[in-house]
């Protein structure tokens, strides 16, 4: 889809993010989670594929002129569902490793996070947040993104 999310428009900065869905296990249908422990469950894109993905999705991405940035992948913790507590890391380096051969930065939403984690997410073990933790978030995008803009 990402030649729809683009549209024909002219951007100045995309901040972006692939990640928490692409670890997360899976049986059958993709829509839904699965036990990773459980019999024919697999993680919906494996690392390596993830990998080859972000470079296919950067050259894309870096045809629109837009200064971008890279926003690594929030922490999955223990007792997420369909999920395996510290996989983000492993999906983080494989990420960094693109985003440095493209020269694109990185906002650290991961470190931003979890240094509140305890006070943002909405239950131990979720991926999601409360709308405090959401707006937290969304103080450090905006931040990441006013610094990139254009000054006018």
């Amino acid at each position: 889809n990402i030649d729809v999310w683009l549209g024909d428009g002219r951007w100045d900065v995309i901040h972006f993010n692939w990640g928490l869905h692409d670890l997360k296990y899976i049986q059958d249908d993709p829509s839904k989670r699965a036990d990773p422990k459980a019999p024919g469950s697999h993680v919906q894109v494996p690392l390596a594929e993830y990998e080859k993905n972000l470079t296919s999705l950067v050259e894309q991405l870096k045809k629109t002129g837009a200064k971008l940035i890279w926003c690594n992948t929030t922490p999955v913790t223990e007792g997420s569902e369909g999920r395996i507590a510290g996989d983000e890391k492993k999906y983080n380096e494989a990420a960094n490793r693109v985003m440095t051969a493209a020269g694109i930065p990185t906002d650290d939403l991961c470190s931003h996070a979890n240094a509140r984690l305890k006070d943002i997410q909405s239950s131990p073990g979720n991926v999601h947040y409360t709308p405090e933790g959401y707006k937290y978030l969304a103080q450090q995008v905006a931040a990441e993104i006013g610094k990139a803009l254009p000054q006018k």
